[in-house]
């Protein structure tokens, strides 16, 4: 193919692409508008209903309802709303929030660790092994040698992974429903 040829022909396939890129989202507009909708409709129902202390925690809680956002666009969304960051985490403008203020420095309860970083459960013999996000483990193990379940004889935590050893497989099997129940909840 002569050069004159092939610049001619990709300065064609450029602009045909480009063109492109400017209509498609024309198409696509109405479906993204109305999950985009539903997205913040999600965002103000969390922050109504419980404290949300870090961006992390309201991905999470946004993909337990079936949203799963990435981080620059629940950034986007966030500052959309007009979020504010307080000592009680975040809250829709006008301070509609669950108006929950932490008061006291009491640490997290399980519930809140697992809420926060934990991912699944699974009972081998006569422990437990949770994942969780990654950094999420020491949290979660804390967590759950403060709570002292008498079902638990103690924990091991890694990076992404708690080892939970309880005292027989009975035990082992309520500490993982019990765990498998707060992380669906």
């Amino acid at each position: 193919m002569p050069r004159v040829a092939y610049l001619f022909t990709f300065l064609y396939i450029y602009t045909s692409a480009d063109s492109a890129t400017r209509t498609a989202p024309s198409l696509f507009s109405g479906q993204e508008a109305a999950m985009k909708t539903q997205r913040l409709d999600a965002i103000r129902d969390v922050l109504t209903s419980s404290a949300v202390a870090s961006q992390d925690e309201l991905r999470r809680k946004l993909r337990r309802r079936g949203f799963h956002v990435t981080q620059a666009t629940l950034s986007r969304d966030m500052h959309e709303l007009r979020l504010s960051k307080g000592p009680g985490g975040y809250s829709l403008p006008n301070g509609h929030s669950n108006g929950t203020v932490v008061v006291d420095d009491a640490p997290p309860t399980v519930e809140e660790m697992l809420d926060s970083f934990g991912m699944r459960v699974r009972q081998a013999l006569n422990q437990v092994v949770v994942g969780t996000v990654l950094g999420g483990a020491q949290p979660v193990a804390a967590a759950l040698d403060r709570a002292q379940w008498p079902e638990v004889v103690g924990t091991i935590a890694g990076d992404d992974t708690v080892l939970v050893i309880c005292t027989d497989a009975r035990r082992a099997n309520d500490v993982e429903l019990r765990i498998r129940t707060l992380l669906e909840s």
